[in-house]
């Protein structure tokens, strides 16, 4: 049964800078293509910030973080990073991390290409 479990929020003050970590288990490649990351800040819709391709590794982020979050995977395939730096208070929100078997160019940052979904981590930019 495939399971994806994030971990790595916390505290952070603006500007500071986190690191998520995503891992994927019991799946194999030809099943699963690709991982995201989502986030959902306290009274607005969840929304993308980047996604990634298993296989040759190509990503695609959102605007509204470009230049500042960094998506990556291992070596092995089965774990993906969310390096997240110069931090906002806008940036406060419960980050998703979610697998799916999606093909294209670019990975897609759309909700309904994502099968399963982790639990969540808390990510608070305050001083």
């Amino acid at each position: 049964q495939l399971q994806v479990v994030e971990s790595g929020g916390g505290l952070v003050q603006p500007g500071g800078s986190l690191r998520l970590s995503c891992v994927a288990s019991g799946f194999r490649l030809p099943d699963v293509s690709l991982i995201a990351w989502f986030r959902r800040a306290p009274g607005k819709e969840r929304e993308a910030v980047s996604a990634i391709y298993f296989g040759d590794g190509s990503t695609n982020t959102a605007h509204s973080v470009k230049g500042r979050f960094t998506i990556s995977r291992d070596s092995t395939g089965s774990m993906v990073y969310l390096q997240m730096s110069n931090l906002r208070q806008e940036d406060t929100a419960v980050y998703y991390c979610a697998a799916g078997r999606g093909v294209g160019e670019m990975p897609p940052l759309e909700e309904y290409e994502y099968d399963w979904w982790g639990q969540g981590t808390q990510v608070t930019v305050s001083s």
